[in-house]
C-alpha cells in the first residue's frame, strides 16, 4: 500500500470515529456541564485521551488543509468544555 493510499485510510478511520464515538461523547459533556454539572473522573480521562489523540492527528491536519475546518471546530467544542468545566469548578469550589 502506497504511503497516500495507507494515509487516506488513516484519515478516513479517524473522521469516523470522531462522528461516531467522540462528537456524541463531547456533545453530552457539554450538555451537561452547560447545566452546571462538575465532570467526572471518566468524562476527565475522555478529554485526556482526545488531547493525546489531537497531537498525533495535528501532522494529517497540516498537510491535509480540507480537514482545517473540522480540526478548528472540534478544538472550540472542547476548549468550550473545558472553559465552562473550570467555570463549574470554580463556582463549586466558592459555594463550599
Amino acid at each position: 500500500m502506497d504511503q497516500n493510499a495507507e494515509e487516506a485510510g488513516i484519515i478516513a478511520t479517524l473522521i469516523e470515529r470522531f462522528d461516531k464515538q467522540r462528537l456524541p461523547r463531547a456533545l453530552s459533556i457539554k450538555e451537561r456541564v452547560d447545566k452546571g454539572e462538575r465532570l467526572s473522573e471518566y468524562d476527565i480521562a475522555f478529554l485526556e485521551e482526545v488531547f493525546a489523540d489531537a497531537n498525533e492527528m495535528r501532522r494529517y491536519v497540516e498537510r491535509h488543509p480540507e480537514y482545517h475546518d473540522l480540526a478548528a471546530k472540534a478544538a472550540a467544542l472542547y476548549k468550550s468544555i473545558m472553559d465552562k468545566a473550570l467555570e463549574n469548578e470554580k463556582k463549586e469550589k466558592g459555594d463550599q
